[in-house]
């Protein structure tokens, strides 16, 4: 893949979904290789799905470089597609979550950085508040997930109601 996306060729290969565990065949213009939270991803123009995408390289298979050379996308493009949005799962974004956290997490979420374009305050009764831009939940309902009941999502609305659902499965996996 690295030696394909350097000299600029289209690449074909199987793709296993995560999330639905079901292959299918891609072909792609590879614009460049990310390394995110310690896996990395190809980060391409799909031609099946007609759109910019990132595939984890473990979930690839049965690669072949092809002749023919890769679109090429504007760098500038690919920056707020791939950096604008919440994590891997990028694109432009258009929601944004408001997250207030226990005053006893204040410190701990103040000193990380879930986005670049990430907004926080200091509430009166020492709670913290994070507004992140993100465009798919998927990865920020994990993050918020690990903090449990000290944070809570006070919008969207849709977001909020997807938290409360896993919390509540959740508590019946546990009987209560």
């Amino acid at each position: 893949l690295a030696h394909a996306t350097l000299q600029r060729n289209k690449v074909a290969f199987r793709y296993r979904s995560r999330q639905t565990d079901e292959d299918t065949q891609r072909t792609v213009s590879p614009q460049r290789l990310s390394h995110y939270r310690d896996n990395w991803y190809l980060d391409a123009y799909c031609h099946l799905r007609e759109g910019l995408r990132s595939f984890s390289l473990e979930r690839i298979g049965d690669l072949q470089v092809l002749p023919e050379r890769a679109d090429d996308i504007d760098a500038g493009e690919l920056d707020r597609h791939y950096a604008d949005a919440y994590g891997i799962f990028a694109g432009t974004a258009d929601k944004v979550a408001v997250l207030r956290f226990a005053a006893r997490r204040a410190r701990w979420v103040a000193e990380e950085q879930w986005h670049p374009r990430q907004e926080s305050r200091d509430l009166r009764d020492g709670r913290y508040e994070l507004r992140i831009p993100y465009r798919h939940a998927q990865e920020l309902i994990m993050d918020i997930l690990k903090y449990g009941a000290d944070v809570e999502v006070m919008g969207p609305k849709r977001l909020r109601e997807s938290v409360v659902g896993i919390f509540r499965e959740a508590a019946q996996c546990y009987g209560a």
